[in-house]
């Protein structure tokens, strides 16, 4: 009963109330979306969410006859249209309904249909230019983002001629890359009408500017969508800071792919993606349409965007841009090593020159793929460092000083041996380009195929050679030498030494070959082996010498492999009187 009392109720006050029909919908109608309007002359930033559309509403003045509506994407692609909705008769002054509702509403409620005048996809910068309509008329500017949350910038503007708030680009808007270097790329690209030569908004310097970003992974098509993967990066680096747990502040070196020059017109934006970014040598603040980028990693692709920035308007244009990759460095000459050759190699102090490094490839004999590497250095004080590697994989690494070095090969079919000259008693740092010039390091090397050993030759346990005073005659001496287990020739060479010789250095370079030596001075050669090292010392007595005469004795390891091993040289005088 209680139901149908309220109905009864209800009925008759409609009826007795004439146009209460009329006026009780619109006071009880709330708008689906609040209703935004689109200022003349105006940057409008809009905030998109994913596949929902937004609506800008704007109306012309009755002067106005042509109208420019430009709309600016961020990172990714947009759709946009623009239609106009026209009335056959205006909206009455005084609505009946209440003056509670916007302005778009009292359109929807009168006669009239939309009119679809324009539409756009993409992700660069559109401008639509068309005549005005009926001055009764609402325009609508329809945005919808299908990929994810963006934003969108949007402009308009009344009557002829250019805005001004945007900057203008030529006909061609493309960058050139005019020279490509190890390190540095230079470009350039046609100027824009709108930065001139002349003091600006501040009274020193251009209002509108250019600007280049690099980076290696791809173009953009706005400044906003620069920005966004600038913050994006610097996002993921911080993420992977706090993931190692290092709680340091972000190096520098993290965001190596980026390089951005600040302009002052975009700091109020966010002024954080700006801090701390490498300048790539192009200063922002400039009106010069040649640019050289330096400080590039050498054989690496990196892109180029130009930018037209306008710091009184918060606004940019873009070139398109371009791509360039960097050369390679120049990659030092790489020698080959013959079997059982014996080679020179000079080092100069300089690591970092072609002279200070050195390269040199040697491929084993055999099925076994094995080898041994013997070097030795020719002045007493200097080092070097050799590395070796097989397919890019470093086997070995390890300085030589002015001890003979063997060093066992095997873990590829063939090796690449690098020589690298060391600072004279250092063991970590190159030699200084001060002492470059003067310091010259000579050493020989010799690679040969090691068919049946698993292991680098033993040395003998000291170079050193002994003579035994008591068993010295007018005419003869007696040295003793220490040997190695294993079977080898031993070759013993004398050298006189005058009597009025003023050389008080006796002994004979450490690098001097027997080959070289003349066949006189070369006294005997004998077999030798003993399988207990502390018992592995052979004798050889020296006759046929003259009386109070002093003589250089010295003793090589002659080897099937590797290079011949030089005992240290031993100086005996013969007795005077016996």
């Amino acid at each position: 009963m209680m139901t149908l009392y309220w109905c009864f109720c209800l009925a008759v006050a409609l009826f007795s109330v004439p146009g209460a029909i009329v006026a009780l919908a619109p006071e009880n109608e709330v708008p689906l979306h609040p209703t935004t309007w689109l200022g003349e002359n105006k940057v409008t930033s809009v905030h998109l969410p994913k596949g929902r559309a937004r609506r800008l509403f704007f109306t012309l003045t009755k002067r106005a006859d042509l109208m420019f509506v430009t709309v600016s994407p961020c990172a990714v692609p947009i759709e946009w249209s623009l239609a106009v909705r026209t009335l056959k008769d205006k909206p009455p002054k005084k609505p009946h309904w209440s003056s509670k509702k916007s302005m778009p509403e009292l359109w929807w409620r009168g006669s009239g249909r939309d009119v679809r005048i324009y539409t756009y996809t993409g992700n660069a910068v559109d401008t639509y230019t068309g005549p005005a309509y009926a001055p009764a008329s609402i325009y609508i500017l329809r945005l919808k983002s299908n990929e994810q949350d963006t934003q969108v910038s949007a402009y308009l503007h009344e009557g002829p001629g250019p805005s001004g708030a945007f900057p203008e680009l030529p006909s061609d808007p493309r960058v050139n890359t005019l020279g490509v270097g190890m390190t540095s790329v230079t470009l350039s690209w046609p100027p824009s009408s709108s930065v001139v030569f002349k003091n600006g908004h501040d009274g020193n310097r251009p209002y509108q500017e250019y600007c280049v970003l690099v980076n290696h992974k791809h173009n953009y098509r706005s400044l906003c969508a620069a920005r966004d993967g600038i913050r994006n990066e610097r996002q993921n680096v911080q993420k992977r800071e706090r993931r190692e747990k290092h709680g340091e502040a972000i190096p520098l070196a993290a965001l190596k792919d980026w390089w951005w020059q600040q302009p002052d017109a975009l700091e109020d934006h966010d002024s954080s993606l700006w801090d701390n970014f490498e300048d790539p040598g192009c200063v922002c603040r400039d009106v010069e349409s040649v640019c050289t980028v330096s400080d590039l990693l050498p054989d690496t692709q990196y892109y180029f965007d130009v930018f037209v920035v306008d710091r009184v308007n918060g606004t940019s244009a873009a070139y398109t841009g371009t791509f360039a990759r960097t050369h390679e460095e120049a990659r030092p000459a790489v020698t080959s090593l013959r079997e059982g050759q014996v080679k020179w190699v000079t080092l100069s102090g300089d690591a970092s020159s072609q002279q200070g490094k050195q390269l040199f490839r040697f491929k084993p004999r055999g099925w076994q793929q094995n080898g041994l590497l013997t070097l030795h250095t020719c002045i007493g004080t200097s080092k070097v460092k050799v590395t070796i590697s097989s397919k890019g994989r470093v086997l070995s690494s390890e300085e030589v000083g002015h001890q003979l070095a063997q060093i066992w090969l095997h873990g590829g079919p063939s090796y690449l041996i690098q020589l690298q000259a060391l600072v004279p008693g250092s063991s970590s740092s190159s030699v200084s380009k001060t002492d470059s010039s003067k310091s010259k390091f000579s050493l020989k090397m010799q690679a040969s195929s090691a068919y049946h050993r698993r292991d680098v030759p033993v040395f003998p346990a000291t170079l050193q050679i002994k003579s035994f005073n008591k068993l010295r005659t007018c005419n003869s001496v007696t040295i003793a030498w220490m040997g190695t287990e294993e079977r080898s020739l031993y070759c013993v060479y004398r050298r006189q030494i005058p009597l009025d010789s003023k050389d008080k250095n006796s002994s004979t370079g450490r690098c001097t070959d027997p080959e070289s030596r003349p066949a006189k001075e070369r006294v005997l050669c004998k077999y030798f082996q003993e399988l207990n090292p502390r018992r592995a010392v052979t004798t050889a007595v020296i006759g046929g010498l003259d009386p109070g005469v002093a003589h250089v004795f010295d003793v090589y390891l002659m080897r099937r492999w590797g290079l011949p091993i030089k005992y240290h040289s031993k100086m005996v005088r013969t007795r005077s009187k016996c």
